[in-house]
């Protein structure tokens, strides 16, 4: 039986189209100052090509797969994160596995929200060192734009859509050494997708979604009141404190949130890997973009990471990576 896990490959895709803040301008009343000033984001990549979430996430799949001699017939397990899925069935991992030819994963969703990729990467390292699989492939995609209402200017302007997937293994190696994971239910302060049960038996009947909607304020304090501290007692339990972390990697919710996370922690934002200026919030896939982007630009040879996701449920977690 595996001990560990490790990376073996890993890629990021986004949609060719770049929205500006001067092109949601143009649609609803905001401008490039406030967004900025608010969120710290510049740009983001929306589809607009008819791409869905398992385009997004087959894409970034096999970019990964170029990066190595694995081939979709290697892989035993497929998990995508997710909460803008293509539909409710078939899962959209169900799809990728489609899309892939992986003819002998089984496949299935997560949905946590923001928080997806940090669930996603501790279940596919629990079946790895289990033995149930001998290779994972865990994708983080979202099609943000298609659940926006577009009339919200204070949840709209946040999010941008992508994708990352992670190939992994199970090894001598332990990449994830230590983890802390909690939920509180609350659908008031961010939900998307709603659909109310039926109240008459009518001709007339059909399922409606409603749009994603955030209590802005509310999650910030949430965030504010638990996060810092839910960072520093995992990292106390392990005889760790966050001078000791290399790179943080948290959700990419806005700029101003990571800010208040490095001043709440006392770490400088030179260790905070962000990309949300040019993305956007990318939901569950931010995280796994940012470790991707990291990956390729810096040799993590003995570095430790900590990957913190926080979002709607309210649901949140952290995976102390060790390279």
């Amino acid at each position: 039986m595996a001990q560990g896990v490790k990376i073996v490959a890993s890629s990021h895709y986004v949609p060719k189209d770049v929205v500006t803040n001067d092109d949601l301008a143009t649609i609803m009343d905001t401008n490039d100052e406030w967004i900025q000033a608010h969120t710290g984001i510049k740009t983001r990549h929306v589809s607009l090509q008819g791409e869905n979430t398992s385009d997004l996430a087959t894409k970034a799949a096999q970019q990964a797969f170029e990066q190595t001699s694995l081939t979709p017939d290697d892989i035993d397990l497929i998990i995508v994160t997710t909460f803008t899925p293509d539909g409710l069935a078939p899962s959209t991992a169900a799809l990728v596995q489609r899309n892939l030819q992986a003819n002998n994963a089984w496949a299935y969703d997560i949905s946590t929200a923001c928080a997806g990729f940090v669930f996603g990467l501790s279940t596919a390292d629990k079946f790895l060192k289990a033995g149930t699989a001998k290779h994972a492939l865990v994708i983080s995609a979202e099609v943000n734009s298609k659940m926006m209402d577009f009339h919200d200017r204070t949840s709209a302007v946040f999010f941008g859509d992508g994708a990352a997937a992670f190939i992994l293994e199970a090894s001598s190696e332990n990449l994830v050494i230590a983890e802390d994971m909690h939920t509180i239910g609350n659908a008031e302060v961010v939900h998307s997708g709603l659909i109310a049960p039926l109240h008459e038996l009518s001709e007339n009947n059909s399922p409606q979604t409603t749009a994603f909607h955030q209590e802005g304020r509310q999650v910030f304090s949430e965030v504010e009141r638990l996060i810092p501290k839910h960072i520093s007692e995992l990292l106390q339990k392990n005889g760790l404190a966050p001078d000791d972390i290399d790179y943080f990697i948290p959700h990419q919710a806005n700029l101003r949130i990571i800010e208040m996370l490095a001043k709440r922690l006392q770490q400088p934002m030179s260790k905070f890997v962000t990309n949300v200026a040019k993305y956007g919030n990318t939901s569950s896939a931010g995280i796994a973009m940012g470790l991707d982007e990291l990956r390729h630009h810096v040799s993590l040879q003995g570095k430790k990471v900590l990957l913190t996701g926080f979002g709607a449920g309210f649901t949140y977690g952290s995976i102390l990576c060790q390279f």
